[in-house]
């Protein structure tokens, strides 16, 4: 399972994107979003084994691929992700977000602000 976990988490470190579902017209799963669910399905029972993982995420990852790491702690430790969130809320970065075909873009930082409010 680890090898699995790693392999996703290497395709969510050089994510574009923000993509928890299908997106466009054609409602397309992207490859970052295949990468996301993998991970995510394996929480919160195999959190031991995903948690460096996503802590590696979280430091080294693109801005969504630290977007990504900070949504896998919540599933299984939310304050860990509060605080994530709370030191990407000053990240000037931009990153793009899909919600279906709608596109958006946004800096990390007010990304980040937004899930702090919503938790």
């Amino acid at each position: 399972m680890t090898g699995s976990i790693a392999a996703a988490v290497r395709e969510l470190a050089s994510a574009e994107v923000v993509a928890f579902a299908g997106v466009g017209l054609a409602a397309r799963i992207l490859p970052v979003t295949e990468a996301y669910r993998a991970v995510e399905a394996t929480l919160p029972e195999g959190a031991d084994d995903a948690r460096p993982h996503i802590a590696w995420l979280l430091a080294n990852g693109s801005p969504a691929g630290k977007a990504y790491a900070a949504t896998l702690l919540a599933t299984f430790d939310p304050d860990a992700a509060r605080a994530a969130w709370g030191s990407l809320s000053h990240e000037a970065v931009e990153v793009t977000t899909f919600h279906g075909c709608i596109m958006d873009r946004t800096t990390l930082g007010q990304y980040a602000t937004r899930q702090l409010t919503v938790a």
